[in-house]
């Protein structure tokens, strides 16, 4: 089993698939039950054993992003639940346990743009001694806008990590019909490990039903990866984004391992209208 105490959660990203609402809310905040979206991937990290949780975040709604608020203490309701002895709605305040920490690292969303950026920020922040990670230590990878759930009797992230081993890097594979796979990035396997990554193949084309979700185990050589990959390359923002999954096949494509470990919750993408209603069905068991 992996040791793992971290994890970098992007959610920087302006939200635009869910306008006009993100224009307003931050596209991880928006509700699934009574809990915001980004909290049931936090939740999992938890059950996990993940103790610091790094948020990627813009300031594109205020001094203190809404996340920020959600995780934070605030006083003033506390106050005012206490003098009204509201225990009940006291203990709902506790949004997390008191050894989990939760640290945010701004990026700019009018800048370099894509799922590699947090990376090469997190490990920016550890080049700079801001974040202490031990040699060999690797870290955990997830989106904030989509989880996995079974009722929330389990944790996928805690299944993940418990099937791999310290030092090795890992991609989560999501099962789907193969009509379905052109909608997604196809994960090539072969005996366990990345062979390959095809955004939306053809139907013609599917060679396997495991799609790629973006939750990774980062092993250290993989972060170097990922740092080396935006650091050599100037996109433009109408160019292209800097996608995770290029660094993580080109390691693959040196000779490098990283292990498939096929998801057994169901896999739900809060980050779209439809998937978001469908989200909340499946939550509220409706």
């Amino acid at each position: 089993m992996a040791r793992i105490s971290k994890a970098i959660i992007p959610v920087a990203g302006y939200g635009t698939r869910r306008l006009p609402m993100t224009k307003a809310i931050e596209k991880s905040m928006l509700p699934i039950g009574d809990r915001p979206l980004v909290d049931y991937a936090v939740s999992e990290c938890i059950k996990a054993g993940i103790k610091d949780i790094y948020f990627v975040i813009n300031k594109t709604l205020g001094a203190q992003a809404q996340i920020e608020t959600y995780y934070g203490e605030n006083a003033l309701l506390t106050e005012f639940l206490e003098a009204r002895n509201a225990s009940e709605k006291l203990a709902k305040l506790k949004t997390a346990p008191e050894d989990v920490r939760f640290h945010y690292i701004v990026q700019d969303p009018n800048a370099a743009y894509g799922t590699a950026v947090p990376v090469a920020l997190f490990m920016a922040e550890v080049a700079a001694g801001k974040i202490g990670l031990s040699e060999g230590e690797s870290v955990a990878f997830a989106n904030g806008d989509d989880f996995f759930w079974d009722g929330g009797k389990t944790s996928e992230m805690a299944e993940f990590v418990s099937q791999i081993k310290d030092g090795e890097a890992a991609i989560i594979g999501v099962e789907y019909p193969k009509e379905q796979i052109p909608n997604f990035g196809m994960i090539e396997n072969g005996g366990g490990l990345m062979s390959g990554l095809v955004e939306k193949p053809s139907v013609d084309k599917v060679t396997s039903t495991l799609i790629n979700v973006n939750r990774f185990v980062l092993s250290p050589e993989l972060l170097e990866e990922i740092v080396s990959y935006v650091e050599r390359n100037n996109f433009s923002p109408l160019e292209q984004e800097y996608m995770i999954t290029d660094p993580i096949l080109d390691f693959v494509k040196k000779g490098n391992k990283v292990r498939v470990i096929k998801a057994k919750s169901e896999w739900l993408d809060g980050g779209s209208l439809e998937g978001w209603f469908k989200a909340n069905r499946v939550v509220l068991g409706k």
